[in-house]
């Protein structure tokens, strides 16, 4: 399994003002493997401590930040010697008190040493008991497996070299074959351990199992690490997604949650998951106008789940739905395609991403992205469906902005829109 996140390490690697790097996610996203996999290309050893099942290595930073016991400790305890072409892991490095603030002395007093730390919830643990060394760390996010990602599992790099020419025609000559691997993303998600099991014999049942086995995972943590006094409301919040999704207007409404709810009683729940990466807040953005995070309110929003696997896991959404095909995009369909068109946007770090309502409620984008200089206008069709009438009217307000639609339908370019297919998403942004 290939991660385009290791293309990132070598830049770390070879950079002049290398810092050591915090690598964040959800848990079970695949950080681990990912460190090690790195390791193994890119370095003669690796000396690889989880502080979570270490109890004697727990207390390593509690005494002093002295960095040559701490690389003895470590070499005694792995067996490993370390020296500048070792990599050095700190796997769950929230477990191990003052962990995190340690990070800074060996930036500071040994920048000559490669290392990792990662943690599953070390959003939440920086706001506890350490010192968080800012503008000591480097940081990369790993999300679950993209689409193209996805191609590549399950044995695809020729599909995803092609999509990524831009030979549209050809494209559409295997428009079948494209919509089937998306319908099986839809269903498998990018977990990698769900992934690679399905890449292995294609069996929907065991994917199901495997899912439902990280959604019990992420419940048991959420009483684990979160204060006593949010986890109900973290649960309700967690278990309300699908049916916020599955309205036709998909802003976050509290009353779902809890009738009579209001916005003080979830926010810490809400930031909380976010803090965890199991999910991903969009705020509304009133204009389509250079900046958008001027034009940000904070008061409307949507969330969307970490992964869209896990998400047809928690719907209930039956095998079924994807060996009969199109049965997939009339049930849940317009959830299950924001919900893909978001886990993919989300996997670019040069994309701000917002969506736009009109203040009458009359009219919305789904996503109004910024890229740089430009702002995209993104309306998704989990279908053929050719009107964008919401589009039409952004663009006619907008006139120096160009529309982007995304559906199920080929390639299609208009003056004011252009029309992409939905597997084609991450070659065109």
């Amino acid at each position: 399994m290939r991660r385009k996140a290791i293309e990132e390490l070598y830049r770390w690697k070879a950079s002049a003002d290398r810092k050591p790097l915090i690598v964040q996610g959800a848990r079970q996203v695949g950080k681990t493997w990912l460190m090690k996999e790195f390791a193994k290309e890119a370095y003669k050893k690796c000396a690889y401590v989880n502080f979570e099942d270490n109890d004697m290595l727990r207390q390593l930073f509690e005494h002093d930040f002295d960095i040559q016991r701490i690389i003895n400790s470590i070499q005694w305890t792995t067996g490993v010697t370390i020296d500048t072409d070792t990599l050095i892991v700190l796997d769950e490095i929230q477990e191990a008190p003052r962990g995190i603030t340690a990070l800074k002395y060996f930036k500071e007093k040994a920048p000559e040493y490669h290392v990792m730390a990662a943690s599953s919830l070390l959003g939440i643990a920086m706001h506890h008991n350490d010192s968080f060394p800012v503008g000591k760390v480097d940081f990369m996010y790993l999300y679950p497996l993209s689409f193209f990602e996805f191609l590549e599992a399950v044995g695809e790099k020729r599909m995803v070299d092609l999509l990524m020419s831009k030979d549209w025609q050809t494209i559409t000559m295997f428009r079948a074959k494209f919509e089937e691997r998306l319908r099986q993303y839809y269903f498998v998600g990018g977990m990698p351990a769900v992934v690679a099991a399905f890449a292995e014999d294609g069996n929907l049942e065991r994917v199901r199992t495997l899912q439902n086995g990280i959604l019990d995972s992420y419940e048991r943590d959420f009483s684990k690490h979160a204060p006593a006094i949010e986890v109900p409301r973290i649960r309700m919040v967690w278990q309300s997604i699908p049916a916020q999704l599955s309205k036709e207007n998909r802003k976050f409404i509290y009353g779902v949650v809890k009738e009579g709810a209001r916005a003080k009683d979830f926010e810490l729940a809400i930031e909380w998951l976010k803090d965890a990466g199991l999910i991903y807040k969009v705020n509304r953005c009133k204009k389509g106008q250079m900046p958008l995070a001027a034009y940000e309110d904070f008061a409307a929003f949507k969330i969307f789940m970490s992964d869209i696997g896990l998400m047809g896991a928690m719907s209930k959404l039956p095998p079924q739905s994807l060996i009969n095909g199109n049965a997939l995009f009339t049930d849940f369909k317009g959830a299950l395609t924001e919900q893909y068109v978001m886990q993919q946007l989300k996997t670019s770090s040069k994309l701000s991403v917002y969506y736009w309502s009109a203040d009458s409620s009359r009219g919305e984008i789904d996503f109004l992205v910024q890229r740089d200089s430009d702002i995209i206008p993104i309306e998704v069709k989990a279908e053929e469906n050719l009107q964008a009438k919401s589009l039409r009217s952004f663009i006619d307000k907008n006139p120096e902005l160009h529309g982007v639609r995304l559906s199920m339908s080929p390639y299609r370019e208009q003056d004011w829109m252009t029309n992409y297919p939905l597997y084609s998403i991450l070659a065109i942004m």
